[in-house]
């Protein structure tokens, strides 16, 4: 290796996932005087270079003068052993340089039984927009599930140690959210990543998985990255409390629990045909690939490949070879080709395992306009988004396959607005725009990736026709990520690819050119003239009002939201409210104001602090309002009356 070779490979390291119940027990170990000091440390060695470890394939952190702490990741690329971190100080390893670079690395999720790497659900790098739109990815490699297992009853009555374990988390959930940001820092994330591994022994997988997003929140929040957003955080702590909550009133519903990650059954001899690719970032620390697939009956699949890295590695995984059988082919070709597979094991989610006993071979793709994906296109956008934001704000974001599910349909292009491009759906008998306005945001804001650019290059062109496959976004008026577009056949204005890429455009990988979109020639669909985004039903909607306050309470804690009921903003906010008919929010929004500010006395009459279950309960009940009312008016816009002549 040449010295420019190796100091770019330096260059190039990154600390590795850390398990959960490692950094926990790192934080445990300190005294009392080492954790008020811990927060400063970590932003301290978040700085300081990451160098190959002397004595491993691992890594190393330089803390002082006689302080290096190296840690040796498992085959996984995770620190999942405490003897994994080591430091050469004299108090290691109780010593405050090992939690603090621990504190730097990712928080990795919990491994699945049998699997063979753990990888985290899809985070992007710009704000995860909306949960739903980013992809499950993960590796694959589990052991087949039983093909059959008994009927389970729809609730079940949850263990003491399940209640014991829920207990623990609501606690740690509220105290956090009491603090605020500012004050959740090292210590409270601790807390709820001690208490998350002890809801993983008691198989509370959903909740132990709120309860890792939410310090993956809190840690954005803090070092204030740019793909932190509020509502993001604010949804995971919505999450982790309705969870926790419902299972300590017992019986409750079975999904509460839900279930441990990436567990096969057999799947048998399967032919799939390749769709599309999608890069994936993961907040674990992973960067890779999905290829969507969809089975010969209509079933879509996935063939992921996650390895920790970040942007490069996402962009290289794109035409890495796939690792399913011994299928002679990479990621780029699948997507526009196809497998047949024999010993096939898929997960409940539609994810395609590589077991040993799975063979693979190579064969013909299928463009979009046969088979099922003919179907998929020729279904109206508004059945098929009605279908998709069916199951409501509070499914489990773990569990949400359905909506996660591309739509697709033919568009034509209006023109470029602020983050978007606006387009209508096009009448399959007409050919003309009808229909709701939609609005295309990009999957992923990454400079790497080619999202943005691609989308910058097609609202650049109104009276553009193109198939669009995207994913719904379900918090934001009629709002669509699209994954991969192709031409219409028969269009005079379309899209031209060139002939290697077989009729359709990946967004996250192929960039579109100047070459690839024709000069229009006047016989495009007829536009009603410049267009605009025009009102937002949602954002426009007296409902900020309580997101302000709900967000205000994560990001603030418990004093900055009484700090703006003493100024008047409350009441001001509810009689808004109920002079334009939100009633409930007006009557939540001031009973989490008034809860707020409350202040108990003890029995010699000096203050005590409030406590934070009573007010967790109130946020609770905001937050839960608030989005059930914003996902109603997020399906109203997409059944909004045919606009075309506006």
């Amino acid at each position: 290796m040449t010295g420019v070779q190796a100091m770019t490979a330096a260059e190039d390291l990154q600390l590795p996932p850390v398990a959960p119940e490692v950094l926990a027990a790192a934080v445990e170990s300190l005294t009392s005087r080492l954790r008020k000091k811990l927060d400063a440390a970590i932003e301290q060695y978040a700085a300081l270079p990451v160098a190959p470890a002397a004595d491993g394939p691992g890594v190393g952190v330089r803390c002082g003068e006689d302080a290096v702490v190296t840690l040796l990741p498992g085959p996984d690329g995770t620190v999942t052993e405490e003897g994994q971190a080591r430091c050469s100080c004299l108090l290691a390893p109780r010593c405050l340089h090992r939690a603090a670079v621990l504190g730097c690395c990712p928080i990795a999720d919990p491994p699945a039984a049998g699997a063979a790497a753990p990888a985290g659900p899809a985070e992007q790098a710009e704000p995860d927009a909306a949960p739903a739109a980013t992809a499950a990815a993960g590796t694959t490699g589990a052991e087949p599930a039983p093909a059959t297992a008994p009927e389970l009853p729809a609730t079940v009555e949850p263990t003491p140690a399940q209640v014991q374990a829920a207990a623990g988390l609501w606690a740690a959930a509220a105290a956090a959210l009491a603090a605020g940001v500012p004050a959740a820092g090292a210590v409270p994330q601790a807390e709820l990543l001690r208490a998350a591994h002890t809801a993983r022994l008691a198989d509370l997988h959903r909740a132990e998985a709120a309860a890792l997003r939410v310090v993956r929140g809190l840690r954005s929040a803090r070092a204030r990255y740019s793909s932190h957003r509020t509502a993001d955080l604010a949804a995971a702590l919505r999450e982790l409390l309705l969870t926790t909550a419902l299972l300590r009133s017992s019986p409750a519903d079975r999904a509460v629990l839900g279930t441990a990650r990436r567990a096969y059954k057999p799947g048998g001899a399967l032919r799939v045909h390749g769709v599309c690719r999608e890069p994936v970032l993961t907040a674990t620390g992973y960067g890779g690939v999905v290829t969507h697939l969809v089975t010969e009956d209509g079933r879509w699949v996935s063939i992921a490949d996650i390895k920790p890295g970040g942007p490069s590695r996402a962009r290289g995984a794109g035409t890495a070879p796939v690792s399913v059988g011994a299928a002679a082919l990479d990621h780029s070709q699948l997507s526009r080709g196809g497998l047949l597979i024999s010993g096939a094991t898929v997960s409940a989610d539609g994810r395609l395992g590589s077991g040993r006993g799975v063979r693979a071979n190579p064969v013909g793709g299928m463009d979009w306009g046969s088979g099922p994906l003919a179907e998929l296109f020729a279904r109206p956008l508004a059945e098929a988004v009605a279908e998709r934001l069916a199951d409501g704000p509070l499914a489990d974001p773990e569990q949400t396959e359905l909506l996660r599910r591309p739509v697709g349909c033919e568009l034509v292009v209006l023109g470029a607005s602020a983050d978007s491009v606006l387009a209508r759906e096009v009448d399959g008998s007409t050919g003309e725009p009808h229909g709701p306005l939609v609005r295309l945001v990009a999957v992923n804001r990454h400079p790497d990736l080619a999202h943005t650019a691609n989308l910058t290059r097609i609202g650049a062109h109104p009276g553009l026709r193109l198939r669009v496959l995207a994913r719904v976004d379900p918090d934001r008026a009629a709002t669509l990520r699209p994954l991969a577009v192709a031409p219409v056949a028969g269009a005079a204005y379309t899209l031209r690819l060139p002939a290697e890429w077989q009729g359709r455009a990946d967004l996250g990988y192929d960039l579109l050119q100047g070459t690839h979109v024709p000069a229009q020639d006047g016989d495009g669909p007829r536009l009603p003239g410049p267009v605009s985004a025009g009102p937002d039903p949602l954002g426009d909607s007296p409902l900020w009002r309580v997101r302000r306050q709900v967000e205000l309470a994560v990001a603030g804690g418990r004093r900055a939201v009484a700090e703006a009921a003493r100024s008047g903003g409350a009441r001001t906010d509810a009689a808004a409210l109920r002079r334009t008919g939100f009633r409930a929010a007006a009557e939540l929004s001031t009973a989490l104001a008034e809860e707020a500010d409350r202040r108990q006395r003890d029995v010699f009459g000096r203050l005590g602090d409030p406590s934070a279950d009573r007010y967790a309960e109130q946020w609770l009940a905001a937050a839960l309002h608030l989005t059930a009312a914003e996902r109603e008016l997020v399906r109203a816009t997409w059944h909004a009356p045919d606009a075309a002549a506006g």
